[in-house]
């Protein structure tokens, strides 16, 4: 490099003494120093320009080298969070699918405990309704005891108050008529006993 600034500057040199023979005012001399010093100067400027683009090519490789590096370690970062994103969609794949299939059993549970719920209200209701039925039933019977409780105490008065003789008129076969009346009252207690008879 040095060698190209040096023939740079000898041409520069020669061509300033070429060009300009008509300079007879300034000496030989003066004219080479002035080329020699113009050289140099363009010389010191190319190596500071040269330095400088070597420095710039250190720092330039140096950037090169680290943003590699940085390419490098994002490459590889992003491999970890594509793998990172996989596994991650395979566990929310894995845990919907196993929130799902618990959902189908809660909700085939849910509706098992819902049938089971209609079945016990649909049975709280008929027995309810029979409780209803039973109990108008047991109250109708209640009343129906009274009087049959009534019509018995009715009828051992009744049959207290025959006397003997009523007894003996009722069994002469030959009269018979005490006997009848005493069959007609006997069948008008069993009728009303009978009125009285509770169907359940």
């Amino acid at each position: 490099m040095m060698r190209v600034l040096l023939t740079l500057a000898v041409l520069v040199l020669l061509s300033g003494l070429v060009a300009q023979p008509a300079r007879a005012q300034q000496s030989e001399t003066d004219r080479l120093r002035d080329a020699l010093r113009a050289a140099i100067a363009q010389t010191r400027t190319l190596e500071d320009e040269r330095v400088s683009l070597q420095a710039k090519q250190a720092e330039s490789d140096r950037d090169r080298e680290r943003l590699k590096k940085e390419v490098d370690a994002t490459k590889n970062q992003l491999k970890t969070a594509e793998q990172q994103y996989k596994e991650a969609v395979e566990t929310f794949n894995q845990r919907l699918k196993e929130n799902a299939d618990a959902f189908d059993k809660w909700k085939a549970a849910y509706e098992e405990a819902a049938d089971l719920a209609r079945s016990k209200e649909a049975e709280r209701a008929k027995f309810e309704a029979e409780d209803k039925t039973f109990k108008a039933s047991t109250k109708a019977c209640a009343q129906r005891n009274i009087k049959l409780v009534a019509i018995g105490k009715d009828l051992l008065q009744k049959l207290e108050s025959v006397e003997l003789g009523d007894q003996i008129a009722a069994q002469e076969p030959v009269i018979g008529f005490k006997a009848v009346d005493v069959k007609n009252m006997l069948q008008d207690y069993q009728d009303k006993i009978l009125e009285q008879r509770a169907n359940p």
